[in-house]
Formats: C-alpha cells, sequence, structure tokens
C-alpha cells in the first residue's frame, strides 16, 4: 500500500484521548499495573513501533466482524476473462447501507513487465471500488481509466483505486496443479502466502476518487481504511476464482477448485515502501487515536480483578497457534529473521511457564496484568507485543467498542493567547525527548524526507548527497521542537508574559512547529519519540507500525525501506463467513499433512 492510503478522518476521539484513561502512565520499560495504560514513553519509541502485532482491533478483523453481524452478501456479477486471464470481472456487495461493487479489469502482460516498483506501468490486474451500477456504460469509462492508474481519473463513485501482481513463485504452479486435478502443493502455499500481491491501494481523493467526506456521507463507511481494507479482501477472492478460471481453460476435463483449506493459507500480498512512511508523522492525531485504543484496550484487560477460566483458556490456545504461527513466518531480512528466531525460543518458553512455573498466575488476583508484567520482565519487545495482542483477543465484549473511537477530526490550532512561560513549560512537560537530542552531533541529521516529483509520493534522501533537502519535508519534529525552544527560552526569560501571538509575528518560520505543539501536547501518543533524521533510522518499522493496525501479517522486509506482507491470510472467504468464524483467524498456523491438503487455523 502506499501513502496514498490517508486522509483526515471525521468522528469522535476515544474516551482515553480526552483524557479518561484510567489510572496512570507506566514509566519506561514497564508493563501496565491494573487499570493503567503504559507510558507514551515506552510506547512510541521505533524500536516498540517496529515490533506491533495485529489486533482484534486492527482493520481487518473490525471490518470482518461487521460483514459477518451485518449479513453482507456477496454476488459475483460478471466474469469475461479469456485463457490468458484478459478481460473484466465484478463482483457486487450488498449491506443493510447500501451496495458497492468491485470491478476487476485482467491484463495479460509479460514476466518482464512484472514489477513490484511504484514506477511500473503494467500490472496483472488493476481494480476500482464502486458505488456505481456496473452497467456497460460505467465498464467502458472504468476500462479507460482503470488500468491506467495514476494516469487515469475516476469519479467521485469511485472509492479506491488498486493494482495486483501475480506471485512469480506461486501463481503459475497453482494453475498448473488445479488443471491437473490435484490440489497445490501445500508447503508452497505457506513459502509464498498469496497468489497475488497489491502494489498499491489509492483512496481519498486521488485521481478524482471520493474523497474521505463524500464517501462518509454515502453512509457505508465510516471508519478508518474501511473500503480500502474491503477492496483487498474482494482481490483475495478475485485471486482465487482466476486461478481456477485459467486451470479449467487450460484443461476443462480435468481442472479442480481450490479447496477452502488451501484457500485458508492464501492471503493477499502487498509491498508497501516509504510512500507509506511519513503517514505517522503527518497525521499525528489520527495515529494517537489509533495507539490509544490500543493501549486503552490493554488496560481495560490488565485492569479486570480477576481473569475468566474461559479466557484463560482461550488465551492458551491461541498462544499454542501463535508458537506455530511463528514456525512458518519466514523472512530474508537479517534484522526481522532475527527477530523471528528469537520469538521462537522465547514464546513456547513462555507458554510452558505460564501455566506451570508461573504457580496460577492468571488465576490470581490481577491475573492480565501480572501476565503483562511478565512478559516485559523476560521477553524481548516483539515476544511482549505479541503477547498484549494474545491476550486482548478473548475479551472482545470487553474492548471492541473501542473500534468505534478509531477516527478523529484532524486539525492543528494555535492557542495566541498562552504565554511564552506557559509555552515553555508545555515543552518542558510534553517534549522532553525532543530537548533531549543534540541534533548537531554527527549524523543526527543524515537523512530528509522529501516528495518524489515523478510519482508524488515521499522518499528519503541522504542530506549532503542527495538533491532535494531544500524541499524537506517537516518530518524532523524533535529537531523543529527543540529550535523553537531555543528561541523562545531567552524570549521568555527577557519578557515571560510575552504572547504566542507575538511571537508568531516576529517568527512566521515558527507557526507550523508552534501549532503541532500547543495541538498535540494533551495527546499522549501522537507523536515519535524518536530522531527520525538520523542516521540510525530504520524506516521500515514506520511502515510495521501502520501496518500491523491494518491487520497484516508476516512482515518481510526487503530493506530498511520497504517490506513485504499478508493480508487476510487465514480469513474466511465469501461463501463461509458468519459470525462465528469471522473473528477467529488471529495468527493463522496450519497443519501440514503427509499428502496435499492441509488444516485450516
Amino acid at each position: 500500500m502506499t501513502g496514498a492510503m490517508t486522509g483526515a478522518m471525521t468522528g469522535a476521539m476515544t474516551g482515553a484521548m480526552t483524557g479518561a484513561i484510567t489510572g496512570t502512565m507506566t514509566g519506561m520499560g514497564q508493563a501496565p499495573g491494573p487499570g493503567e495504560a503504559r507510558a507514551p514513553e515506552t510506547v512510541m519509541r521505533l524500536e516498540r513501533l517496529g515490533c506491533f502485532h495485529p489486533t482484534r482491533l486492527s482493520f481487518m478483523r473490525s471490518l470482518l466482524r461487521r460483514m459477518a453481524r451485518e449479513h453482507w452478501r456477496f454476488e459475483r456479477q460478471r466474469f469475461d476473462l479469456d485463457e490468458t486471464g484478459d478481460g473484466v470481472a465484478v463482483y457486487a456487495v450488498h449491506t443493510p447501507a447500501g451496495s458497492v461493487r468491485l470491478v476487476a479489469f485482467g491484463h495479460a502482460i509479460a514476466d518482464h513487465q512484472r514489477t513490484d516498483r511504484v514506477i511500473a506501468e503494467q500490472w496483472d490486474a488493476t481494480f476500482v471500488l464502486t458505488s456505481a451500477e456496473a452497467d456497460d456504460e460505467t465498464i467502458a469509462r472504468l476500462a479507460a481509466n482503470v488500468p491506467r492508474q495514476e494516469t487515469g481519473r475516476c469519479s467521485a463513485a469511485e472509492f479506491v483505486l488498486s493494482r495486483a501482481n501475480k506471485s512469480m513463485r506461486l501463481f503459475g504452479s497453482v494453475v498448473e496443479s488445479l488443471a491437473a486435478g490435484r490440489q497445490p502443493d501445500p508447503r508452497s502455499l505457506l513459502e509464498v502466502g498469496y497468489l497475488m500481491r497489491t502494489t498499491a491501494v489509492y483512496g481519498n481523493g486521488k485521481f478524482g476518487l471520493s474523497d474521505l467526506a463524500n464517501t462518509f456521507a454515502q453512509g457505508l463507511f465510516s471508519r478508518p481504511f474501511e473500503a480500502e481494507m474491503l477492496i483487498v479482501y474482494l482481490i483475495r477472492e478475485f485471486t482465487f476464482d482466476l486461478a481456477e478460471h485459467l486451470a479449467r481453460t487450460r484443461s476443462p476435463a480435468t481442472a479442480v477448485r481450490l479447496s477452502p483449506d488451501a484457500k485458508h493459507m492464501l492471503g493477499i500480498g502487498n509491498a508497501t515502501g516509504l510512500g507509506m512512511a511519513p503517514f505517522l508523522c503527518s497525521h499525528p492525531q489520527l495515529i494517537g487515536c489509533w495507539i490509544d485504543a490500543r493501549e486503552t484496550a490493554l488496560a481495560r484487560v490488565c485492569g479486570l480483578e480477576r481473569a475468566d477460566p474461559d479466557a484463560i483458556a482461550r488465551f492458551m490456545e491461541l498462544l499454542d497457534r501463535a508458537v506455530r504461527h511463528l514456525a512458518q513466518w519466514e523472512t530474508s531480512d537479517p534484522r526481522q529473521h532475527a527477530r523471528i528466531e528469537v520469538l521462537r525460543d522465547e514464546i513456547p518458553a513462555f507458554g510452558r511457564w505460564v501455566p506451570d512455573g508461573g504457580r496460577g498466575l492468571l488465576a490470581g488476583p490481577h491475573g492480565w496484568a501480572r501476565l503483562a508484567e511478565e512478559a516485559a520482565g523476560r521477553l524481548s519487545p516483539e515476544g511482549q507485543e505479541l503477547i498484549n495482542s494474545l491476550m486482548l483477543e478473548p475479551h472482545g465484549a470487553l474492548v471492541d467498542d473501542l473500534e468505534d473511537g478509531l477516527a478523529v477530526e484532524e486539525g492543528l490550532h494555535v492557542d495566541p493567547a498562552m504565554s511564552l512561560a506557559g509555552l515553555q513549560a508545555l515543552i518542558e512537560r510534553a517534549y522532553g525527548w525532543a530537548l533531549d537530542c543534540d541534533y548537531e552531533a554527527p549524523g543526527a541529521q543524515h537523512f530528509f524526507w522529501y516528495v518524489s516529483e515523478e510519482k508524488l509520493e515521499p522518499r528519503l534522501g541522504e542530506r549532503g548527497l542527495d538533491p532535494g533537502a531544500d524541499k524537506e519535508l517537516p518530518i524532523g519534529v524533535g529537531r523543529d521542537v527543540k529550535r523553537l525552544y531555543e528561541v523562545l527560552v531567552p524570549l521568555a526569560a527577557e519578557n515571560p508574559n510575552m504572547t504566542v501571538a507575538e511571537l508568531q509575528l516576529a517568527r512566521p518560520d515558527l507557526r507550523r512547529i508552534l501549532a503541532r505543539v500547543q495541538s498535540l501536547a494533551p495527546q499522549p501518543y501522537a507523536e515519535i519519540r524518536d530522531n527520525l533524521l538520523g542516521r540510525d533510522l530504520v524506516a521500515v518499522d514506520l511502515l510495521r507500525c501502520k501496518l500491523a493496525t491494518f491487520g497484516a501479517s508476516k512482515f518481510d522486509p526487503k530493506s530498511d525501506r520497504w517490506t513485504r506482507i499478508n493480508m487476510y491470510q487465514g480469513a474466511p472467504c465469501f461463501d463461509e463467513l458468519n459470525v462465528e468464524n469471522s473473528d477467529d483467524w488471529a495468527f493463522p498456523a496450519f497443519t501440514v499433512g503427509p499428502a496435499p491438503g492441509v488444516v485450516g487455523p
């Protein structure tokens, strides 16, 4: 996915966002106590954000619960593809709030035209999610624009634009197996995990698409990225139909369909790069809202005086599944591989310790808080976050209401009447992390962020080596806060009653950072408390945080600037989705039998 999946979300902040967190913030490196939310000094560090796992509040999970609860109905209205996969398909989704359609265009392209890079001009399939009836006139209009992606134009009836490429490692072999009358090798399915992967999912007004206000006004979507998560789910179903169609055209007499178990092993891949990374800085109130909901959910669970026996049993069941999930999570990235190896050692050991060495800690007072405390003391940051995610799973009735508060109306505002003395105290209280860094030290401003003129997407340059530093994006928040502070302190000492309004008149160049500081200081999880310009920046940690919030898994970094992921692996398909299975696919794991075939999570 790209940074195009952005926008100012409207809606209500979570209760904790406005100061209703129960208890106090815990300090650096500590687990939350009963009823406490973790301190931002603990949570909002890149090392921690880059260890996040999906939770039951992640957008994909939330969407499938809604689909099942509201009995959404799926209909394949059209599937006109030839023996090469070229053509058009239409899938309708009927909901109580109205209907939308996925219009998919298949394209026969050569292998050398297939690339994950955003500069690509050809794809195996292109897609659009639209509220328009898919009549011949609409199809003709979309066919003239959707395959062109960035160079085409959609209308306000279209919500999301996307494209995808076949997995060169898997797609062809799956078609070959199905055509020969057998299910594909489950080991190959696990190794790759998807038949196709998207290279962009655009929304919120880009290329003529419906902007967020219009999308929400139509009544079907009201939560962040619901439309984007829906199109990915629909694309997954299209990939199954495409593979089966090509197998039938190759060998009508012998071809078979993918088994349900095989489908469960397959999600949708995605290649995500730097286009998404600055989102966490450019939408701090929204990100703060998401993290706040996650931490509030964890605090609620840790605040339970007694752990329900059924919740304990469910947690232990999911912990065992997570161990198997880790065994099936592969990456070629040395950093992530080392983390997974640690997880493979520590999580099974922790799982064995909980019922035995833990001396019944879950059955005692405040068992979940004690479990989180033990995880914080025994496990790596990634292990801690995995346990935190698992702790939420048995507690839907306690935490799922927070998904209604995952949106916020964004906007930074200045309080012109605040005195400089008050502003100084505000910065010292909320931005001490920024003041502690020496931004003039060697390597402290090694990188700069800018927007590529060619693709209008964020990129990362090396200061002094790459052109574009004069067009730097305001991502160095810590540096800018410290610059503001260094201007402010002598002025406040000379005239503490001087106002922010007077400072803005004297230094208009500080208006942006002034508005940010004043607006975000009350929001504990709005700022990343690290230097995003320093030589040691690992930008993929920014991607991991946002993608985990979406619900992605199987993170497979290809560098420190882009990663592959899997979406909806283990999720139920169109024809089987119901209230019972819509929420039982966290940390999917599969048992591979001696013969072709699998057992689902």
